[in-house]
């Protein structure tokens, strides 16, 4: 019984791969979860418009700004300016302090400071107007004697999302979510399958080049996985009324783009994997959770740690939510989001000829 423990001991540590998901994986979910998963907000950019520029309202954001959880954002000259700020990307939210702030003060009048957030992802719009509205009632605590009426007034208004509803934000994430593991794993398990089941040799022995045999793996899924991805929006449209504010065509083009993206990767997870085991382990360990963690679907990017932010970058569904955000909430067009396109587009064609070089190499 000893000398049996041993062995299986030394056949434990002799596999690099047991020893990846016996001390590895919980490594990697522990500090994830321990720096990603933070309701906090931190470092967040956000413009102010000051209308009236005198010591009463330059205390006021000097206030907001050195309470270490806004950073100054774009400069904005006008309230014409805002949507066009948020379109880009470049603020979460932008303070409007009205003309005559401090003379309101002195008279003894109620001064108001419009606080104006991107509500397209709810529950950071709502945790800025939290923040920027506590740091502004303290300072008018400090104008007045205890108990009495506070003398700033401050007003929030939601763009892209008034009533706060949670559904907005968690319906581009699903389809992400669905859209990227669905088919990655699906595809990440195709060639592997030829392999375990020993079909390859016919493919092998096929006349179909390297190229030809990827795009037949993938072509049947781009229309299965596009069909999955209208139903979502159907439903989320006609059930939860989340609205498509910008182009459907749009829409659609980004998603098959996103599609051929998860699919493509799919497959160069199936061409470096020997089984059908190997391959799903991979897709689960590589995609599910970087994908609900990293891609800003819950957890604000910003929130987390540099290294965290620069691993996010290699995250496709970080891209896709912000254009699928920006057409559906925003009404957005392809030259706010052309970038996050470009990345898209780039990452599909990099595991595309990825994934043919390895068949390659694998037919050698």
């Amino acid at each position: 019984m000893k000398q049996f423990v041993i062995k299986e001991f030394l056949h434990i540590f002799r596999d690099v791969r047991s020893m990846v998901i016996l001390f590895g994986m919980p490594l990697v979910q522990v500090l994830l979860f321990g720096y990603a998963i933070t309701n906090e907000v931190k470092d967040v950019r956000v413009s102010v418009i000051d209308q009236s520029y005198d010591y009463a309202s330059q205390a006021v954001v000097n206030k907001l700004f050195a309470s270490g959880y806004f950073l100054k954002g774009e400069h904005i000259n006008s309230t014409r300016e805002i949507e066009e700020s948020f379109r880009k990307g470049k603020n979460k939210m932008v303070v409007v302090i009205e003309p005559g702030f401090a003379g309101k003060l002195e008279t003894g009048q109620q001064p108001t400071i419009q606080l104006i957030a991107d509500a397209s992802d709810p529950n950071t719009a709502n945790l800025l107007v939290s923040y920027a509205s506590g740091i502004i009632n303290a300072y008018s605590r400090e104008l007045v004697p205890a108990g009495n009426i506070p003398v700033i007034v401050p007003e929030s208004r939601m763009l892209y999302n008034p009533s706060l509803m949670s559904v907005y934000m968690f319906v581009p994430g699903i389809i992400t979510i669905l859209l990227m593991l669905v088919s990655a794993m699906m595809t990440s398990i195709s060639i592997a399958r030829e392999k375990e089941l020993g079909t390859m040799e016919v493919l092998l022995v096929s006349p179909l080049k390297p190229f030809q045999i990827v795009a037949g793996k993938v072509m049947p899924y781009v229309l299965l996985s596009f069909i999955n991805a209208g139903s979502i929006l159907i439903l989320s449209y006609y059930i939860f009324n989340v609205p498509i504010n910008g182009s459907l065509l749009l829409l659609l083009g980004e998603t098959i783009l996103f599609i051929l993206l998860a699919l493509s990767l799919g497959i160069f997870i199936s061409t470096i994997s020997n089984n059908q085991q190997t391959a799903m382990m991979l897709s689960m360990f590589a995609l599910m959770l970087p994908t609900i963690l990293l891609s800003g679907f819950i957890f604000p990017i910003e929130n987390m740690p540099a290294v965290l932010q620069w691993f996010s970058l290699i995250m496709p569904p970080r891209w896709f939510i912000t254009i699928i955000k920006s057409i559906m909430l925003k009404g957005s067009g392809i030259e706010y989001f052309w970038k996050e396109t470009l990345i898209l587009a780039g990452m599909t064609l990099i595991f595309i000829l990825a994934s043919v070089k390895k068949f390659k190499i694998r037919l050698a």
